[in-house]
Order: C-alpha cells, then sequence, then structure tokens
C-alpha cells in the first residue's frame, strides 16, 4: 500500500513509456493537477451509528475505499488508465462534499497482472482494511479470481470491463459491457458494412477471449447467412511472437480477422501484422479489446485502418464527454488519452455515491439492494442506469482507428441494449 501522492507519481507517464519500463516522470500532487485546492464544505453527516452498521471503515468524518488494478506486469498498459479515471471521480466527489458528509479515502493495492494476488489483496482490502467498496480489477481472470472473495467476505466490487457475461452476482456492480452488448452487435454491423463472410479468430488464453470466442462463433455461424470461421488460435498473456499466425491468416485470406488479443500483446500483433504487408485499410480487422489506451503502446501508425467495438471513444462529442476529457487531461495531463474502460472505471465511484446516498447507509446489502434503477446523466458515454442484474444499460459504437491515436466513430446503436448476461443458444 502507498500513499495518495506516491501513487499518483506513478502514471503521469504514457503506457507508450511503461510498456518499455521506462521509469514514471514525477506527477503534480492530485489535488493541484484538477485545481481543488480549497477544502470543500462538508455538509452535516448523518451519525456513523446509523450508516454503518457492519463494522466497514467509515468514521464521522472519513469513508474509505480499495483500488485494485495492476499497475505492474504486461496488464499495466490497459489498467492504467481505470486508476487513474478512480482517482479524478473520487477527487471530484470529494469537491462537492463527498458521500453522506464524508471525505472519500482510498487505499490502492498493485494486482500486478497475477490472478492469486489479486484475490489476496481483495481479502486484504476486506479483511484488514474493512473497505466500503472496491474498484478493480480488468481482465476476466483476476475477477474470477477476486469474486469468490468478495462474496465470501460480502463486498462490493465495481467492476470496469466488457466481458464475456454468463456471471451475476449481488457483490459486483459491471459497469462495462457484456457480450451481448459489444460482440453481437459488431458482428453484426461488420457482417452487413463489410459484407464479412468468413471469420478468423485469434485472442489471448484465458476466460474472456475464449467465451468470447465462442460465443462470437455461434453467432457467426448460426445467425449470420453464409458465415463461417476459417480459423481461430490463442496466445499466452504477455506473448510477443505472432508471424506464424500472421501467415496463416494471410493463406486463409479472411474476410474479417476478428481480434480479442489483450495488454501487451497488442504491442507486438499490430506491429507485425503490418510488417507481414497487411495493409488494415483493405484487410478488415474488427477488435473487442484494443482503445485508445491500448494505442498508446502499439502507436496509431500500426493500427490505423482497424475498427474496435466498444460503447465509449474518447472523441465521443457530447458535453458530459468534453468536460470529462478535460477535467481527465488536467488532473494526468495532455498527452494522456481515454479509453472504454477507462471511462467505464470512471463511472464507478459516481454510480457507488449515488446508491449509497439512495440507501442512507454504506452496509452493503443496502447498497446492493438499492443498486438496480441508478441512473447517471453526467456519464461520459451519455445516459447509464443499473438494471436490476447489476450490468448497465448501454449503446453499442464502432469506431475506426486514426493515425494519431484516435477513433473515428462510424456507428451507433439508436437505442440503449438491455444489458442480458446469460442468453438463451449462446452458453
Amino acid at each position: 500500500m502507498s500513499s495518495k501522492n506516491d501513487q499518483s507519481n506513478k502514471f503521469s507517464s504514457t503506457r507508450r513509456k511503461l510498456l518499455m519500463g521506462i521509469a514514471a516522470l514525477p506527477a503534480v500532487p492530485l489535488l493541484a493537477s484538477t485545481g481543488l485546492l480549497s477544502t470543500p464544505a462538508f455538509a452535516q453527516a448523518p451519525a456513523t451509528s446509523e450508516v454503518n452498521t457492519t463494522g466497514l471503515a467509515v468514521t464521522d468524518t472519513e469513508v474509505t475505499v480499495g483500488i485494485l488494478h495492476s499497475v505492474t506486469g504486461t496488464m499495466a498498459i490497459s489498467e492504467t488508465g481505470s486508476v487513474q479515471a478512480e482517482k479524478l471521480a473520487i477527487d471530484q466527489i470529494n469537491a462537492m462534499g463527498g458521500v453522506l458528509g464524508r471525505k472519500i479515502k482510498f487505499i490502492q493495492e498493485d494486482g500486478a497482472s497475477d490472478w492469486p494476488t489479486f484475490a489476496e489483496k481483495a481479502k486484504k482490502l476486506l479483511v484488514n482494511d474493512k473497505v466500503a467498496a472496491i474498484m478493480g480489477c480488468w481482465t476476466s481472470a483476476s475477477r474470477k479470481a477476486v469474486l469468490p472473495v468478495v462474496e465470501q467476505y460480502n463486498g462490493m466490487l465495481y467492476y470496469p470491463t466488457f466481458y464475456e457475461g454468463l456471471e451475476q452476482s449481488k457483490n459486483v456492480i459491471y459497469t462495462g459491457q457484456e457480450a451481448t452488448q459489444q460482440i453481437l452487435a459488431g458482428l453484426d454491423w461488420v457482417a452487413k458494412t463489410k459484407e464479412g463472410k468468413t471469420f478468423y479468430l485469434i485472442g489471448s488464453d484465458y476466460i474472456w477471449p475464449r467465451t468470447s470466442m465462442k460465443i462470437a462463433r455461434k453467432h457467426i455461424e448460426g445467425h449470420l447467412k453464409d458465415s463461417s470461421v476459417v480459423g481461430e488460435e490463442y496466445f499466452p498473456l504477455g506473448h510477443t511472437q505472432f508471424n506464424s499466425v500472421i501467415n496463416k491468416i494471410k493463406l486463409k485470406k479472411p474476410d474479417v480477422i476478428y481480434a480479442a488479443v489483450v495488454g501487451g500483446s497488442n504491442v507486438a500483433f499490430y506491429k507485425q501484422l503490418k510488417a507481414a504487408g497487411i495493409d488494415l485499410s483493405k484487410q478488415t480487422l474488427l477488435t473487442i479489446s484494443v482503445t485508445e489506451d491500448e494505442i498508446d503502446g502499439i502507436g496509431g501508425e500500426n493500427i490505423a485502418g482497424a475498427y474496435s467495438s466498444m460503447k465509449y471513444f474518447q472523441s465521443l462529442d457530447n458535453p458530459n464527454n468534453k468536460e470529462f476529457v478535460a477535467a481527465f487531461k488536467k488532473m494526468w495531463g495532455e498527452k494522456t488519452v481515454i479509453g472504454d474502460v477507462t471511462q467505464a472505471a470512471y463511472l464507478g465511484p459516481w454510480l457507488w455515491k449515488m446508491t449509497v446516498e439512495k440507501a442512507g447507509s454504506f452496509d452493503i446489502d443496502k447498497v446492493a439492494a438499492a443498486s438496480p434503477g441508478i441512473e447517471f446523466n453526467k456519464a461520459p458515454e451519455g445516459y447509464v442506469k443499473i438494471h436490476d442484474n447489476h450490468h448497465l444499460w448501454s449503446k453499442a459504437r464502432i469506431g475506426l482507428a486514426q493515425p494519431d491515436g484516435q477513433f473515428k466513430v462510424v456507428f451507433e446503436t439508436p437505442d440503449l441494449i438491455e444489458p442480458d448476461p446469460f442468453p438463451k443458444g449462446y452458453q
């Protein structure tokens, strides 16, 4: 565990530098980076005995939450933005008076891209630190490692990553998309718009890519007319040698490369695709795992022309997002970028604040019960609402990767998609 300022110092360098192993440059202290230097006026707080009946880390003036992401290892390229977004949200909430009149403190732990470490740190946060909520995890493997811990010790996890679905827990709020909101809409779009009939599936080798590709294959073969999968391969996290599968892709000549390569492996994959002469302005590639965060390490010039299926892109043109992007860059630097999971991580502290205030309590059971129906009109992606199944209603969007590392939004579903983590016919 480190202090707030010690932890904030780790994130000022770009993810490209982080991936290369260059030491992070010192960051401006957290409050100074946002200009929120004045002490907020906290409202008259209800008695601690009334809002904390289960021994959580709540005092008359403060409430403690946990932040649990990888800031070291292969997943740091993806998870750094989540840490930054959660700290921004906490800073903003504190500037507005906190939660039930209490300032939010955070304890940050490093999952270190290692799933047993995630479980160990989650237990430490819940049992030793008695945090009121955890904002954390990225990969499904880390979430699956943490889930039995938060259920056993009755904690509350706000999980920000798009994932495979097939899960629902009283103790988790899923602020990213589940599979039907991301995978199915994206495949329908690429089949219709790009006339994709043959697909080559490639992903990292753990639960999310494998389950996602299982769902994708069922949709391609069972719902897209005259379509087929001509190849499917998986590689360990951190893998950097993709020339063999790239040669297979060149021989198969699929209409669509469908990619779920995760973390630092993306850098090698897209650079090697380009070096092999695969022109993404001619060869359709649709990814469900690359956001602006990953492109910061990949380099826009190596992925320009690829498509990504997400619910959020930094380039979204709406007042909420413009305000969010400006605040994020003010805190973390003009060169920082914001991807889908980063934005979803930003939602966590806000949704937790609103739910606690609706419940009038920090008690986990009361927060879980109060979660369905919570609405956030200031979300950068647009309006969001917590469903009874603890997932969010959201839109699906397709972005076209640009040389500058941003995405141009080329498709958006007209309406919010209802979350369906257990879709019939895909399990």
